[in-house]
């Protein structure tokens, strides 16, 4: 290309049978965007098997929807005019397809909406109404379609115009235009039509090359969320890459950057590339990794932002606008599982402010739970925090999906952030009010036993060093007489737990809550429990120490050990007798002399 023109994503929605796809094989064929003989090939098809020809026919490339007659998926195409290049996609029309229309509107920077002229608006044109607003995208046009079939009169169209602006206007959505067309005629599509001389607007290819670039992705806050990190050993190569796509900013070397929610920082050595020449800077839409300056310790999930910029809102509740389509209600209380940019957290229903049926258009503001197809402002619970934007500010780090029971079973948009209200505190303090308490104090124990009760987490970056470390320390204080017990957090998933209840991607969440719950009846006997942990962060160690609550925990952190000399040779004597002064100078352990 000798130079490079502009682009937009159009989504075409609208009920089944409405004409989404003739509209746009219309426009294909009218500005001369189809292959060189395509349209006489899908006309001669037509013919030899004595089949009407349809424009629809030029995207209905899978054999079933043309035997059934309606889009079940997804269809990009491309069409140019002399102003731009466009995407179009043609989302699909029935409700059992909802989910793909979603996916395929996701991207869209406007939206063309269609409806029968005939048939008036059905149940879906208001839900697509609804998912265009859900979705954020703001630019709408409405083509009362299939003018043809009622003669062409005005006040067919008016009415529909009436009735579906009144609609709209209840959901906050402003359509740029409402415009009479028959695709299958060509009538006000590339041209004005002379059969509808009352209609004084522009025909659909004016209105879209008016349409407005959304804001360049370059000149918005940089994140990019952070899919994986890989280490490189060979040929003395000690790089650590942190890896991902750049949603939207750029970033070069030499840059500071700072990590959320775990607020990490560093500055960006260099930008890596697969198989391709070293750059100094990467932006919007790149798929890219850089290494950093120091080389901290990073999960995926993160996103990556530039100091100094915008940053996203951490934190554990958010409003969202949330559109079902699970199976089963979403209801208050039970687990699903968020996933938000590379982001993945356990999210919990914590209040519906309204529920909206999409079809009736009623509201019901004390409705318990969230049926299928139902549209709901709600405010959603995360048991971690979790990093992310408004929509309306960046909308790749401010939309989401919600799984239940491995699909995907809803999606929706961050509206408002919410002051963080800590959920597993909320729970520590109605667990704690719920407590029966035994009739034996704490000081009778520790009385009894010599020692105090305590949370004792080894943690460490060497995967096998803290495990032995931490059973070589519940041997020597139960050689020495003490009370204690080690549980590896491997133990969680046979017997006490059920293995595949932890089998959705966040295994480490979840044993870390019930460790955290385990050390409250350990330490509340009187016990000092001893586990390891590998590298815990510091919102992780939070966790524990909120969930073993009225109780203390002690954090041993092995690099540290390994930092001053002291860690060298795991488990060895030295390091022990370390952590077992450590424990009597806390007041652990009691009668020796320092």
């Amino acid at each position: 290309m000798k130079h490079e023109r502009e682009q937009m994503s159009i989504v075409i929605v609208g009920h089944v049978d409405h004409g989404k796809s003739t509209v746009i094989g219309r426009l294909l064929a009218d500005t001369g965007s189809l292959p060189k003989g395509k349209l006489e090939q899908v006309q001669q098809h037509c013919a030899r098997n004595a089949k009407p020809f349809e424009y629809a026919f030029l995207l209905d490339a899978l054999k079933d929807e043309q035997a059934q007659g309606i889009t079940i998926d997804t269809a990009r195409c491309f069409f140019k005019t002399e102003k731009r290049n466009y995407i179009i996609i043609d989302a699909p029309g029935h409700i059992e397809f909802l989910k793909n229309m979603i996916t395929g509107a996701a991207r869209a920077e406007a939206a063309l909406l269609v409806i029968d002229a005939k048939e008036g608006i059905q149940e879906n044109s208001r839900r697509h109404g609804f998912m265009l607003s859900l979705l954020g995208i703001d630019q709408v046009v409405v083509l009362v379609n299939k003018m043809d079939l009622v003669g062409y009169e005005r006040r067919v169209f008016e009415e529909v115009v009436n009735e579906y602006r009144d609609f709209l206007s209840q959901i906050n959505v402003e359509p740029l235009a409402f415009v009479p067309i028959s695709a299958r005629e060509g009538a006000n599509l590339a041209s004005r039509s002379e059969e509808m001389p009352w209609y004084g607007g522009p025909c659909v290819l004016e209105i879209i090359d008016g349409l407005k670039k959304e804001k360049n992705r370059e000149e918005q806050p940089f994140r990019l969320p952070v899919q994986d990190i890989y280490k490189f050993t060979e040929a003395n190569d000690d790089r650590r890459i942190v890896a991902g796509t750049v949603e939207t900013g750029k970033v070069k070397a030499g840059d500071a950057v700072i990590f959320l929610p775990s607020m990490k920082r560093a500055v960006v050595q260099t930008i890596e590339g697969f198989n391709e020449p070293t750059k100094t800077e990467v932006g919007a839409g790149y798929a890219a990794g850089v290494t950093l300056s120091p080389q901290i310790y990073i999960k995926p999930g993160e996103i990556m932002c530039r100091a100094g910029e915008p940053l996203p809102v951490v934190g554990t509740a958010f409003r969202a606008h949330l559109f079902w389509l699970g199976r089963h209600p979403m209801v208050a209380g039970k687990k699903y599982k968020l996933k938000l940019a590379t982001q993945r957290a356990t999210v919990y229903l914590k209040q519906i402010e309204r529920v909206l049926d999409a079809a009736e258009l009623t509201v019901d503001a004390q409705k318990d739970r969230i049926e299928r197809h139902d549209v709901a402002d709600c405010i959603l619970q995360t048991v971690k925090p979790i990093a992310y934007d408004l929509s309306r500010d960046i909308a790749a780090t401010g939309r989401f999906v919600i799984v239940d029971n491995y699909e995907i079973a809803g999606g929706g948009i961050i509206t408002g952030s919410i002051t963080d209200t800590d959920y597993i505190r909320a729970h520590v303090s109605e667990r704690e009010v719920a407590w029966e308490k035994s009739n034996i104090l704490p000081e009778q124990r520790a009385s009894r036993f010599g020692q105090r009760p305590k949370f004792i987490v080894i943690t460490g970056s060497a995967d096998t060093l803290q495990g032995n470390v931490a059973k070589a320390l519940e041997e020597k204080l139960f050689r020495d007489g003490h009370y204690v017990y080690y549980l590896s957090i491997a133990n969680l998933l046979h017997g006490l737990f059920d293995a595949e209840s932890t089998r959705d991607g966040d295994e480490r969440e979840e044993n870390i809550r019930r460790l955290g719950e385990l050390a409250r009846i350990f330490t509340d006997a009187g016990m000092i429990f001893i586990t390891d942990i590998s590298r815990l962060d510091a919102y992780e160690i939070d966790i524990l120490k909120a969930l073993n609550q009225p109780n203390e925990i002690l954090v041993i952190d092995l690099d540290e050990y390994a930092r001053s000399g002291d860690a060298a040779g795991g488990g060895s004597e030295m390091l022990l007798k370390r952590i077992e002064k450590l424990l009597y100078q806390q007041d652990i352990l009691w009668d020796y002399s320092i």
